[in-house]
């Protein structure tokens, strides 16, 4: 034996890597709630155009503006649609909030052959 066992670290290091570990938590933890937030956004931006889409095809079919506004609101909560003609077209314009604070609101809009079958 060449000599007395040196501890690998200082008694100065103790709990250095529990402290990091607490520092470095919050920060992990509030990375994934952004992740998540985003991704429900997503799926409710999902949900808001299929609506857009058909709430546009059924005012083309000549079904009343408020159907329209009613599949919007059913499939996304807090949704709104307005309805526009522009020519052969009957445009739907879906909005509503992103469901997470940090997020704008979620716009989607789509068309629909006016008297179209």
């Amino acid at each position: 034996m060449t000599g007395p066992l040196v501890a690998r670290g200082s008694s100065g290091d103790r709990g250095s890597v529990v402290a990091e570990f607490a520092v470095a938590l919050p920060a992990v933890a509030l990375v994934l709630l952004l992740a998540a937030g985003a991704l429900a956004a997503g799926a409710r931006h999902v949900r808001l155009q299929d609506a857009a889409a058909d709430a546009a095809r059924l005012v083309a079919r000549g079904e009343p503006v408020s159907s329209a506004r009613a599949v919007v609101e059913r499939a996304v909560t807090g949704g709104a649609a307005s309805v526009a003609h522009r020519d052969d077209l009957v445009c739907v314009v879906a909005t509503a909030p992103a469901g997470f604070p940090a997020l704008p609101p979620l716009s989607a809009a789509s068309c629909a052959l006016a008297g179209g079958w």
